[in-house]
């Protein structure tokens, strides 16, 4: 819909206000109607359609919330979006209940306010709201368990599709909670292989000292408390997909075990002398830059490169904030249903707060955030309070190893010299992992003398 055949009606009993809403919607090329009471509005609404109707919620004979019933009553298409100095949730409860798009508090923002207008009208010109309430997904939205349509998502639902029906090893690179399992799940369930077992070994969540015998089995009286023998995940996972996460923990011993198996398809259990067959589809994942840890010498080339055959990388949230909608409607559905709630939309005002926030914690981190919002809320919509994280007043300062610092604690006092002492903790950990805890290599990427740098390893009782 082209905002020169938009038709808007605003409705609001202070002559100031229309006259501000008029000027500033007009100048945006929109067609604008102006009606000072309730009762006039109506009568205009009978008379005449209406793309949006934008109407204070007070409006003295009548309420916002007379017009939006008679809005909806001539055409329930109609986006009406309420707005009023007297916030209160029972009013944009009541408000969205009604049918209303939003329901946005005065003073308001002249920028923000454009913004959900214009949404308002496109998911009218669009339906695409109603879709996404009724659940109604046909606008490939979903590749699996996968949601999103952006047009990298896309790119990779034809990846998945293309090397689905080989054999050839993938590699999924990603940061944490962009969904790396559900893309080598879906490479299963897209594959001859669909019918066979899917076996994920997360390669960082076993003990070094256990994973050699959880990947291979070993054989009684291989060690102490090996009774009988036991089959390994890769025995399991035989005529199916082993999906390897985290790949980038194994240890240098396990790597060179592992490029056998995955060369030969063939493997020794812990303490047993013949070799067994797989046939078994190989996909890693990783959050870790992999080329850099070959650098380094912490992982092998020659096993990098039998795993990194085809790269999958799948983007941030933050990357593709056009799926954001659509996931939040998901989660917002899904954990609904669970704990037997009636909670059926988000406010857009929500929305523009959650496309504000850059998400570290990615998909993973939105989901809990719409968990805990619809386990929090008192009504059946998610309006800006809800919301368990206020990302308006979260300004995160970004550390090393995930850790992050919230600058605005500093209003309950704060040590400065602790933050910054594991600011310099983390730096010369990082530093030293990347060059296998060699001391004058790490001095030398921090940009310092090794003597200085023995001095703030002793200041910091780091033992490496």
């Amino acid at each position: 819909m082209s905002r020169e055949n938009a038709r808007i009606l605003v409705v609001d009993d202070e002559l100031s206000m229309r006259e501000v809403l008029e000027f500033m919607l007009t100048r945006e090329g929109y067609q604008v109607s102006c009606v000072g009471s309730g009762r006039e509005a109506i009568s205009v609404i009978q008379r005449e359609d209406f793309d949006l109707v934008l109407s204070d919620i007070r409006l003295g004979d009548l309420t916002g919330l007379d017009v939006l019933k008679a809005a909806k009553a001539k055409n329930s298409s109609t986006a009406v979006i309420m707005i009023s100095a007297y916030s209160s949730t029972e009013n944009a409860v009541d408000a969205m209940n009604f049918g209303a798009f939003d329901y946005v508090p005065k003073p308001f923002d002249n920028t923000e306010l454009k913004g959900t207008i214009a949404k308002a009208l496109e998911l009218k010109s669009s339906e695409l709201e109603k879709d996404l309430v009724d659940g109604d997904f046909k606008r490939t939205l979903h590749f699996g368990k996968i949601i999103g349509n952006c047009p990298r998502m896309l790119h990779i639902y034809k990846m998945v599709r293309q090397v689905a029906k080989t054999r050839t090893s993938i590699f999924i690179t990603g940061e944490s909670g962009t969904g790396k399992e559900l893309i080598a799940r879906a490479i299963h369930d897209e594959s001859d292989r669909r019918d066979q077992p899917f076996v994920v070994v997360n390669c960082g969540g076993i003990p070094e000292n256990l994973i050699e015998s959880e990947l291979f089995g070993y054989c009684k009286g291989a060690f102490t408390g090996a009774t009988q023998d036991k089959k390994g995940l890769m025995e399991i996972a035989h005529g199916g997909t082993f999906f390897l996460d985290e790949i980038g923990e194994l240890t240098l011993g396990l790597q060179v075990k592992l490029l056998r198996a995955i060369q030969e398809r063939v493997f020794k259990p812990v303490g047993g002398l013949k070799d067994i067959e797989v046939d078994v589809r190989f996909i890693s994942a990783t959050n870790k830059r992999m080329a850099e840890a070959v650098m380094a010498g912490n992982f092998r080339e020659d096993l990098f490169y039998r795993l990194n055959v085809i790269e999958i990388n799948v983007p941030p949230l933050r990357e593709r904030k056009g799926d954001l909608r659509v996931l939040v409607q998901h989660f917002l559905e899904k954990y609904a249903k669970e704990m037997g709630k009636e909670v059926t939309k988000i406010s857009s005002y929500a929305i523009d707060l959650l496309q504000k926030y850059d998400f570290p914690g990615n998909i993973r981190e939105l989901e809990n955030l719409i968990e805990r919002s619809v386990a929090l809320t008192s009504t059946n919509i998610i309006l800006p309070d809800s919301l368990a994280l206020s990302v308006k007043k979260r300004r995160w300062i970004e550390g090393v190893e995930g850790k992050r610092f919230n600058i605005d604690d500093v209003v309950h006092g704060v040590s400065l010299d602790a933050i910054l002492e594991d600011i310099e903790r983390a730096y010369i950990n990082k530093a030293l992992s990347c060059v296998g805890n060699r001391k004058k290599q790490a001095a030398d990427l921090l940009g310092m003398t090794f003597r200085s740098f023995r001095y703030r390893l002793d200041k910091l009782g780091i033992d490496k």
